[in-house]
């Protein structure tokens, strides 16, 4: 596969603040990429400087082998993007926002009424076309934004929290559009809050926090270097989750809530372990339940521990 988007040692400073710290990612064509991080992790300043709306520090950024520095022209070219704000003009119809945005890109006036049309279909808005922006739901206007980035078909797209506020209908038909759009060779790099989303939707996941790349690998390969399987146990009424945490919070990777607890391990046996710290503790199990990890529980697992360290 062609690689569409190229990242190397990419870094980015806001003064004394270090936003991305030589972050290197890869995306080849027909793929989708899930960026995931928690709030504040880098996720928009990486956008931003592959999109050419910010310069980098340092490292290199490729789009389809252009540099958004030196040849932003092409790069914008190449890239559809949806940002977490919708950019819509709210006085005229859905429709019309498809046709501005279309002959705004370089289409013709009847192939801009055609694609808008077809995007109308796709995204089902129909019913709606004719209506002014501003009177749609936030889940239509997204919805709509999302049409208005695909009005032109563009071989890189750029999804930042797409899915944000949507209903469980509509973030399916996005789901779709994201593995269709990949199906016909786009490379999509993805950013989200939902990790089902991720865990859905991509084909690599790469983690990453203070700017820094934690993890870089499939859902299941990120599953596999957390813990192969997970011990979940849930204790009886009455425990808090300080006793838990006192019990089991030193173990790697373990996370708590209230009366409940997730502790990965290598192997099903491991479980005994487990259960040793747990006695002479006065905490009775209410229920214990060995399972795989969940894309949370990794994301926790790898995220957590930069958390303590920035605490220190």
């Amino acid at each position: 596969m062609t690689e569409a988007i190229s990242l190397s040692d990419l870094t980015k400073r806001f003064g004394e603040q270090t936003a991305l710290d030589r972050v290197s990612l890869r995306i080849p064509t027909g793929t989708v990429v899930g960026l995931l991080g928690p709030n504040g992790a880098g996720k928009t300043t990486l956008i931003n400087c592959l999109t050419t709306l910010l310069r980098p520090d340092g490292g290199t950024i490729r789009v389809l082998g252009h540099d958004p520095v030196t040849d932003p022209s092409q790069v914008r070219a190449n890239i559809a993007v949806t940002g977490q704000f919708a950019a819509l003009d709210e006085q005229i119809s859905p429709r019309e926002n498809l046709v501005f945005f279309g002959r705004l890109l370089g289409l013709g006036r009847g192939e801009a009424q055609q694609r808008a049309g077809e995007m109308l279909e796709r995204f089902e808005l129909g019913e709606a076309a004719y209506t002014p922006v501003g009177y749609l739901s936030g889940g239509m206007r997204r919805r709509l934004d999302l049409a208005v980035s695909l009005v032109v078909p563009r071989p890189v797209l750029v999804l930042d929290e797409p899915t944000t506020g949507l209903d469980p209908r509509s973030r399916k038909l996005l789901w779709d559009m994201v593995r269709a759009e990949a199906r016909r060779g786009v490379a999509v790099l993805l950013t989200t809050q939902y990790l089902e989303e991720a865990d859905q939707l991509a084909d690599r996941i790469v983690v990453i926090d203070k700017g820094r790349v934690l993890a870089d690998g499939s859902s299941d390969e990120l599953k596999r270097d957390v813990g192969g399987i997970m011990c979940r146990l849930t204790m009886t009424s009455g425990a808090d989750a300080e006793e838990v945490r006192r019990a089991l919070g030193d173990l790697p990777g373990v996370t708590t809530e209230g009366d409940k607890a997730a502790v990965p391990m290598s192997r099903p046996e491991d479980v005994a372990a487990v259960l040793g710290r747990l006695a002479g503790t006065g905490l009775r199990i209410a229920d214990i339940e060995v399972t795989k990890p969940t894309l949370d529980e990794v994301f926790f697992a790898l995220t957590e521990p930069m958390e303590k360290e920035a605490t220190r």
